[in-house]
């Protein structure tokens, strides 16, 4: 067996234990995440008394909790790690910082190696990796985009929930409670967690602003900065918290009436800024002969290095154009 052979079998194995580690650790059970999420907060002294890992029966999803397991202390020893987590949390996404490295490190090792050896040069494999880093960025900047838009749209309603438990003679931690339990995710679930927060003793204005820093929602920045206002000057808090409703519910209606209108605009800025890159990609694969001079040649260079410019500043244009502040 070659050397070349040597490290193609070592970086398939790498990436199929990557993604089996990202799939099958998922299945851990309740009792030894609580337990760990325990030995957090608690220390030594909760690691004490804290139960051991709960083994599933199942030797390789075990051995593959315990790989993940092992990485999270050295994850945690850096700052991009405490920023993956808070990434993975606006998305939207159950995962812990390793078994998403794992995933993406495990898709670019198994597409650099499709990659590799459908033009049978290693070099090719080089790319693939960063790429698939690149793209699971954007991934998760659009989770969280979606996620915040329809925190949004439900905060007017939202708004009129706290109101009406107000006007029933509840307290505001009290109001907080019924909208976790009556609204639907994923407002429903940041309600719940500051109540969470605020049961553990963390004050309301403090819980407040963990919401408007983990969902970066202007309205919902303009709601909490009017309750702690009201908190100190006083007023009717049911009434201010109409007011604000109307707001933003107005607000999301004109919204939605741009993405409407501005609709078709954004899906040709999407098609024309895709089409050339997917073409190029697809004429690749196909015949890779065909795309050599573009490649080979200095004038190909010259043309590729014109074509990406002009694509970027046409994509930057057209979404200044079709993006209208409200």
């Amino acid at each position: 067996m070659t050397p070349a052979a040597i490290v193609a079998a070592a970086l398939a194995a790498s990436a199929v234990l990557s993604i089996f580690a990202f799939l099958l650790s998922r299945g851990q059970s309740q009792a030894g995440e609580m337990a760990r999420r325990l030995n957090q907060y608690g220390g030594d002294t909760l690691a004490v008394t804290a139960p051991p890992r709960v083994k599933t029966g199942n030797a390789l999803r075990d051995l593959l909790d315990g790989v993940t397991n092992s990485i999270n202390p050295l994850l945690s020893r850096t700052s991009h790690t405490g920023k993956l987590a808070d990434d993975l949390q606006k998305a939207d996404l159950k995962l812990k910082s390793s078994e998403w490295l794992l995933a993406v490190v495990g898709l670019g090792v198994l597409i650099g190696l499709l990659v590799a050896f459908r033009y049978g040069s290693p070099i090719a494999f080089l790319p693939c990796p960063i790429i698939i880093y690149f793209l699971s960025g954007f991934f998760l900047k659009f989770r969280q985009k979606r996620r915040t838009r329809a925190f949004n749209n439900q905060l007017g309603d939202t708004l009129m929930l706290l109101s009406n438990a107000l006007k029933a003679g509840h307290s505001f931690a009290q109001a907080l409670a019924s909208v976790a339990k009556n609204a639907n995710p994923p407002i429903s679930e940041e309600f719940a967690r500051a109540t969470r927060e605020i049961a553990l003793g963390i004050n309301v204005d403090e819980a407040l602003n963990h919401m408007v820093v983990r969902n970066k929602s202007e309205d919902f920045d303009l709601m909490v900065t009017a309750v702690q206002i009201q908190r100190v000057v006083g007023g009717n808090l049911a009434e201010i918290l109409d007011t604000i409703a109307f707001t933003i519910r107005e607000r999301v209606r004109i919204q939605g009436e741009i993405r409407t209108l501005t609709a078709q605009a954004r899906a040709s800025g999407w098609i024309i800024t895709i089409l050339p890159i997917a073409l190029a990609g697809f004429l690749a694969l196909i015949s890779p002969t065909y795309f050599d001079p573009m490649i080979t040649d200095p004038l190909g260079h010259i043309m590729l290095g014109m074509a990406i410019f002009s694509i970027a500043v046409g994509a930057v244009a057209i979404q200044k154009i079709v993006k209208i502040e409200v």
